[in-house]
């Protein structure tokens, strides 16, 4: 029994579904970084200080949040997607190009966070039913951040 768990005591068939559903969340998020990126280049108008850093506190944060899926999948002895091909193959968020105007550009950002959200309320699903304990830690503290982003993002909209 002892060799259908892997090196952290998770059984190796959720892993393996954990690490698929946290590369779809991986993918997303790299979306969602760049999507960010350049609307904080891009931004135009009266609310362009207060959006452009947002933009960089939101993709600052997405960066922090990369590596922290990406290094979750490893431990969970998974490979972590890596290229841009892949992240188009496999994400929910799409591109967006050439969006200069700021209320457009928070109504993006509420998508995405939209998207990412479902994907982290299914990964702590599964990953309670699988007792690891680590992945829903991490996804409980992004539902949480997120839940907060969404009620100010769209705050700010009204």
């Amino acid at each position: 029994m002892e060799n259908m768990k892997n090196l952290i005591g998770i059984d190796k068939e959720k892993s393996i579904e954990l690490n698929e559903k946290l590369n779809h969340l991986l993918a997303n998020y790299q979306m969602f970084y760049q999507n960010v990126r350049g609307l904080h280049w891009n931004i135009k108008g009266a609310a362009f200080f207060e959006l452009h850093l947002k933009f960089e506190e939101y993709y600052d944060d997405a960066v922090v949040k990369i590596d922290e899926i990406a290094e979750r999948i490893l431990t969970l002895e998974g490979e972590p997607l890596h290229t841009f091909s892949d992240y188009l193959k496999v994400a929910e968020i799409k591109e967006e190009k050439g969006i200069t105007n700021g209320k457009e550009g928070v109504k993006i950002i509420v998508n995405n966070f939209s998207t990412l959200i479902v994907k982290e309320r299914e990964i702590l699903q599964l990953a309670s039913e699988a007792d690891d304990e680590g992945t829903v830690s991490l996804m409980s503290d992004y539902i949480s951040e997120t839940e907060k982003t969404l009620w100010m993002l769209t705050s700010y909209l009204k």
